[in-house]
């Protein structure tokens, strides 16, 4: 049975990193595998003859600036561990525990269980799974897919951690199968950026590298939590800093990753005074970032009013944009007051932003999930490229749009077709080159699949890596959609809750990790992915497998194609399931920018994708870049509920729990916690540390989650945090923005009461 755990409580961390994220690794890598082990396989890690970091997508340095130390952070060194681990689950785990007490373990338990070794089955009706050879498991899945009534019953998902070479010929299997239902974990976090920066400046990808960082004169990190998420960006901000830039952070909560710096790799600076990251912090409302936008844009329009046109950019407004009077016009409307009390931050705060920016054209704005996960979020993205353009801030070193990725290759495997709603111009190619009819209707993004599952509209799941089960939005709608299929099926590396919440029949896949040498009938292989920046690079691991067993992504993808395509398909899988090269020369006869692949990824450092923004062009229709209007949301609530976000901790990445302790929060031994602001638990008589039930309320449904312990923070007052996947079960699946269908996870309203005692 789970366990409920009491949290522990200790002080809130201003400073990140040092020496506590070195001992933290330590410890990871002492209990999860032999330590000779995971040190090789840490100085591996990032290299450019090594492995690709399986954790965020943080961009490397050039290959020439790579450090020989230690090119990975804590959260990296953590992934690393928990895939390098020396327990391993194969048939005996799978005899000893029946699906119903797995079922009560806690999701830190089941992938702490180790590698999956074997492919294993769990038949219609039986209690365990059971061990399956290779061809049968794909004769079996071939079997089931051919008996659909329609390619689009069945749903074939992508997390971010799928190699290009996989992705790839993923989104061909499934395109030849006849279906675009892709859904992907994009859909659920920077779908939203995509759409808006496709629209207005005509890439959906971030316009800057990493080296425009430590140029930067200001960085804005907007809903964004460096320190957990993307811990390796610190270095750059330091760099920043010491180059005299200045840095604004916006969070409704501090965080210790912006307050301080420690780089683990000086030891001067552990105990030494560290460097201070923010110059000023706003703890803006939740969802409150497009009024703030507006706000410092309307005072900025003042400012350039009676300086004679010296704060904006007239000459790149004029020969590069279309909708500045528009949107001038249209803020204009706005009353400065009305910005004010929508943002949460006083005219004071807002006044000294536009002091640090007012007079600075290389300006950099960074934002994660803390903005795309909004029903507004679309138009909040916009107004940080309205206030980019004002500033000319685009097409030159040190400025322009950084949405931080979050898992490795997300944005690779968008790159690589994983969409479903690929361009007529993609699925084109795809057909000249494979020889084959793509279907060209839209497919299930991730929140229509869930709803369609659910319809039983759907009979076939398929997850490419990740853990779907948690992580969607609507937690009880995902487990009944996927126990209404008659087959799921999750190629994986670690047990996960995915292979619980089941089908009628289900298969677990079990595959090589980043970590692993890859070798086949034609010797040694690698992949490649892409990152923040969208450089594309190579990855080689060279541990041994941890079972003679597992296949790779490609192998697996290309197994189960021929065994389902068969002779309707002329592509050799065969040969791609031996030869990655041939799998590049494909990508680089359909995807632009890939032109001498295999040649130039082999180079150290691999090679960026063009991006028009870099050059100071717009890919639009008209090739400027577009200033945009947008609505303020309506954020009213009941004057007795709250706003909840869901956050991540800082011992986890994604679904995977590598144990219970938030370090920066102070939060330890639990992640049944609601994070409140202190003065709100005196208003509703909550004691600390006492139990409270959440329900949400959207569109008159209720959703509950109970028995979480209550813990003072410093939030907005107003706003609650619960921990990312835990929270889930509170997100209906509606509540999402219309434009991308990107979840709402940060903007849910609840209302809070003290639990029953049982």
């Amino acid at each position: 049975m789970k366990e409920e755990k009491k949290v522990k409580l200790s002080k809130l961390q201003d400073s990140s990193v040092g020496f506590p994220a070195i001992r933290s690794v330590g410890y990871y890598i002492w209990e999860e595998t032999y330590v000779g082990r995971g040190v090789k396989t840490l100085f591996k890690l990032n290299q450019p003859d090594g492995f690709d970091c399986p954790s965020c997508a943080w961009p490397d340095p050039d290959a020439d600036k790579v450090s020989g130390i230690a090119e990975y952070c804590e959260n990296g060194a953590k992934s690393v561990a928990w895939e390098a681990t020396k327990n391993k689950v194969g048939e005996d785990f799978f005899k000893k525990y029946p699906l119903a007490e797995l079922l009560q373990q806690s999701d830190h338990w089941l992938e702490k269980q180790g590698r999956l070794i074997q492919p294993m089955i769990l038949r219609e009706g039986s209690t365990h799974y059971e061990t399956i050879e290779w061809k049968e498991a794909f004769a079996i899945i071939a079997s089931q897919l051919n008996g659909l009534s329609h390619p689009d019953d069945a749903v074939f998902y992508t997390s971010g951690r799928a190699s290009n070479e996989a992705a790839f010929l993923y989104q061909t299997f499934v395109r030849q199968f006849g279906t675009n239902n892709l859904p992907d974990c994009s859909n659920m976090c920077h779908e939203a950026s995509g759409k808006a920066l496709r629209e207005t400046l005509g890439i959906g990808k971030a316009s800057v590298t990493l080296d425009d960082i430590a140029d930067a004169d200001v960085l804005i990190n907007i809903g964004q939590n460096a320190g957990t998420n993307s811990p390796r960006m610190l270095t750059a901000l330091q760099q920043l800093k010491k180059n005299g830039g200045k840095i604004i952070a916006v969070n409704p909560l501090p965080e210790a990753g912006f307050m301080h710096f420690r780089h683990p790799q000086k030891p001067w600076e552990w105990i030494g005074q560290p460097t201070q990251l923010q110059d000023l912090y706003l703890s803006v409302k939740i969802n409150g970032d497009l009024a703030l936008l507006k706000a410092i844009m309307w005072l900025l329009i003042k400012e350039d009013k009676q300086s004679g046109g010296q704060v904006f950019d007239h000459s790149f407004i004029e020969s590069q944009t279309v909708g500045f009077e528009d949107f001038v016009k249209n803020l204009k409307q706005y009353k400065i007051e009305e910005l004010v009390q929508a943002s949460g931050i006083s005219l004071d705060q807002l006044e000294q932003v536009v002091a640090m920016i007012k007079s600075k054209s290389k300006i950099i704005i960074a934002w994660a999930m803390g903005v795309t996960q909004h029903r507004n979020a679309e138009s909040t993205i916009r107004e940080i490229v309205n206030l980019l353009l004002l500033k000319g801030a685009i097409g030159k070193r040190g400025a322009g749009t950084l949405p931080v990725r979050g898992h490795s290759n997300v944005q690779g495997d968008r790159t690589m077709g994983i969409w479903e709603k690929m361009p007529d111009a993609f699925l084109d190619r795809m057909e000249r080159v494979f020889d084959f009819q793509a279907p060209r209707n839209q497919g299930y993004g991730t929140v229509d699949a869930i709803k369609a599952m659910a319809g039983n509209k759907v009979k076939f799941f398929m997850g490419l890596g990740g853990n779907f089960a948690l992580a969607a939005p609507d937690t009880d709608m995902v487990f009944k959609g996927l126990g209404n299929c008659d087959m799921t099926v999750h190629i994986s590396t670690k047990l996960n809750r995915s292979h619980l919440v089941h089908g009628k029949t289900a298969l677990i896949l079990p595959c090589l990790g980043r970590t692993e040498s890859d070798l086949t009938a034609k010797g040694p292989q690698f992949v490649s992915t892409e990152d923040t920046a969208g450089r594309v690079r190579m990855s080689m691991g060279d541990l041994p497998p941890a079972s003679e067993a597992l296949k790779s992504e490609v192998g697996i993808i290309c197994g189960i194609a021929k065994a389902t395509l068969k002779h309707r398909s002329s592509t050799d899988w065969q040969a791609f399931a031996q030869d990655y090269d041939l799998v590049r020369d494909k990508i680089e006869q359909v995807i632009d920018g890939f032109e001498s692949y295999n040649q130039r990824v082999r180079k150290a450092g691999g090679f960026y994708l063009p991006n028009c923004n870099r050059e100071g062009k717009f890919d639009t229709s008209d090739k400027k870049a577009h200033f945009t209007s947008n609505p303020l949301p309506e954020n009213t609530i009941h004057q007795d509920h709250f706003i909840l976000m869901t956050i991540r901790s800082h011992d986890q990445f994604n679904t995977s729990i590598y144990g219970f302790n938030d370090r920066y929060r102070g939060i330890n031994q639990s992640r049944e916690v609601v994070l409140m602001h202190e003065e709100d638990m005196k208003k509703l008589g909550i004691e600390p540390e006492e139990r409270v039930d959440l329900t949400s309320i959207f569109n008159q449904e209720k959703r509950v989650l109970k028995h979480l312990q209550a813990v003072p923070y410093p939030i907005t007052r107003g706003c609650v945090g619960v921990y990312f996947p835990e929270g889930n079960v509170l997100v209906a699946i509606d509540n999402k923005s219309p434009e991308s269908h990107c979840p709402a996870s940060k903007f849910v309203e609840v209302s809070i009461q003290k639990a029953q005692k049982t």
